[in-house]
């Protein structure tokens, strides 16, 4: 089988790993499984002290606040406590700038939180908030009762309305002509209604003139 090399990609990923490397001590920056291992090493080290660096910094400020604030008369965790009833807001890292660099500034920071322990001290008032309207209760509208149905019995057959213009021909009509008229006005629910109250067979299939016609 021909050789397989890695070519210039192998070459780059140690050339990388080695830069990284570049200033530790002995093999741990010349062989490349060295040097990968002490990398993956320090970037856990960096990792986990960039956190840390935090907790250092928070050590170093109050451990500057405690040793300004005890010649005043204050351990660092009243004086904390007098600026807090106090009002004042002012971050520790400030605080220990002004420890360090400003002495008699200090001082006053002292005062007042001697001064906020004794209840004495003078808060800042707050802007008064615009008063927001209240809104209105919703009006509930009343219920509307439904009109209750009236149960409508069921119409045998319609009158038939007379007009004056038929009056004239009524007498001339035959019972049989009459009685056809109102069932012409039914519709055809009602007709295969009355044709089962009348006890008559086959009507369920039946049209609307077929229905007047067994009627009849």
């Amino acid at each position: 089988m021909p050789r397989v090399k890695g070519g210039n990609v192998a070459r780059k990923r140690r050339k990388k790993i080695l830069k990284l490397a570049k200033g530790y001590f002995g093999s741990k920056h010349l062989l490349y499984r060295t040097a990968n291992e002490q990398v993956m090493h320090s970037f856990r080290y960096a990792y986990r002290d960039r956190k840390r660096r935090k907790r250092d910094f928070r050590k170093l400020w109050i451990t500057r606040i405690n040793a300004a604030a005890r010649p005043n008369g204050l351990s660092y965790s009243r004086f904390i406590n007098g600026l807090a009833r106090a009002g004042v807001e002012v971050n520790r890292k400030m605080l220990a700038d002004i420890a360090v660099n400003d002495p008699q500034g200090f001082e006053q920071f002292c005062d007042i939180a001697k001064k906020g322990l004794a209840n004495e001290a003078i808060v800042q008032p707050k802007a008064d908030k615009p008063a927001t309207p209240k809104k209105a209760a919703p009006v509930k509208a009343a219920p509307v009762k439904a009109a209750p149905v009236k149960e409508t019995a069921k119409v045998e057959a319609k009158e038939v309305e007379v007009t004056e213009e038929v009056a004239t021909d009524l007498d001339e009509l035959t019972v049989g002509e009459l009685k056809g008229l109102a069932l012409d006005s039914l519709t055809v629910v009602e007709l295969k209604e009355l044709a089962k109250e009348k006890g008559l067979s086959g009507y369920s299939a039946l049209k609307k003139a077929d229905l007047i016609d067994l009627l009849k």
